[in-house]
């Protein structure tokens, strides 16, 4: 196991169990520890209690995939680093917290974050900061539910850092959007010890419409998500292209979008983000360094293992293109607003939705 300099993680074992119990009662003291409210134990009538969940990394796609949780009936603390957060995430059901020892009494957490150093930063802590890191700090038999995209390394490690700690890690990467995660429209690749993955699952269940387990490692789970993000981003781009010859030939080119999801191309991502691109509709949602991470992430993978993908090498110099355009803040369909800029073609500026 390799560690960063300022990751934290030298705490004796001792120490770190000294500090979850200073932890535990403090929480207690604070927030009460009412019938019903955390923890396993039973109420006083005899009913199992159901324990709060810890959420780590509350954009977008966790916001929404935690209100969905608290509106379950599911109980939700997050841990959030600006206290101008609280008041939102409070009107959403959801119990914030600026410590994130208020989330080691958790028997699952929950991160959603965007790239391997803000997951390596939760799990290991930072010295320097003063952050404590969830494994560390969280109990044995406690699962860390990383649904995040993020490197196969980075969740080998984390995976391992965990069992280390009696932990147990399951990742769990997610294809959709912000609006997908309102809707609970969420497909989950899910991958780690069968038992852990058998507790989570009720969790999952809230999140999305099918989950696909695919194994045992870990980072196999985060392997398929990388893969399935190069594939969209390389159809975003032919989209992007294949429009750009129809406008520049004076056509309209929702009936070629229409045409092509009616027949040879149905698949999710045409249909969704073909009339987008149709519609020069790039307001931000996943916006285009976060793409580029995810293209280079898997571009490494493919290098690993002696493939090359020559089409994948376009599209990641079309998303550095777009960003030093100053586009960094538009959605990946922006990758259409490029081919058409190469194009000569005029460019709209970004559409906002109703």
């Amino acid at each position: 196991m390799h560690s960063s300099p300022d990751s934290g993680i030298c705490p004796s074992q001792g120490a770190r169990h000294q500090k979850v119990r200073l932890r535990t009662a403090r929480s207690h003291h604070v927030h009460g520890n009412l019938p019903g409210q955390r923890g396993d134990a039973e109420s006083a009538g005899g009913q199992p209690v159901v324990s709060e969940i810890g959420f780590v990394g509350l954009g977008h796609m966790g916001t929404a995939m935690a209100a969905n949780l608290a509106a379950s009936g599911r109980r939700v603390i997050a841990y959030v680093r600006r206290p101008d957060q609280v008041g939102r995430l409070e009107a959403l059901g959801i119990r914030p917290t600026t410590d994130i020892g208020d989330l080691l009494d958790c028997k699952v957490v929950i991160s959603m974050l965007p790239d391997d150093d803000a997951v390596r930063e939760i799990v290991f802590g930072r010295r320097d900061i003063g952050l404590d890191g969830l494994a560390a700090g969280l109990m044995s038999g406690a699962i860390h539910l990383s649904m995040s995209t993020i490197s196969t390394s980075a969740a080998s490690l984390l995976a391992s850092e965990h069992a280390r700690n009696g932990q147990g890690y399951v990742a769990a990467p997610v294809f959709g959007n912000p609006d997908a995660a309102r809707a609970r429209q969420l497909f989950i690749v899910v991958a780690g010890v069968p038992a852990d993955v058998g507790r989570c699952q009720p969790i999952l269940d809230n999140l999305g419409q099918r989950t696909f387990v695919i194994g045992a490692d870990p980072q196999d789970a985060n392997l398929v998500k990388l893969l399935g993000n190069m594939m969209s981003a390389t159809a975003l781009e032919m989209l992007g292209e294949v429009v750009a010859v129809v406008r520049k030939r004076g056509l309209d080119p929702q009936p070629f979008i229409d045409i092509m999801t009616s027949t040879m191309f149905g698949g999710r991502a045409h249909k969704i983000y073909g009339d987008k691109i149709a519609r020069q509709t790039y307001a931000a949602g996943f916006v285009l360094p976060l793409v580029l991470k995810d293209v280079r992430l898997a571009l490494a993978e493919a290098e690993k293992a002696g493939v090359p993908m020559p089409s994948v090498g376009v599209v990641r110099d079309r998303l550095i293109t777009g960003i030093a355009r100053g586009y960094g803040e538009l959605d990946w369909t922006a990758l259409a607003l490029i081919a058409a800029e190469e194009a000569g073609l005029y460019a709209v500026p970004p559409v906002t939705p109703d």
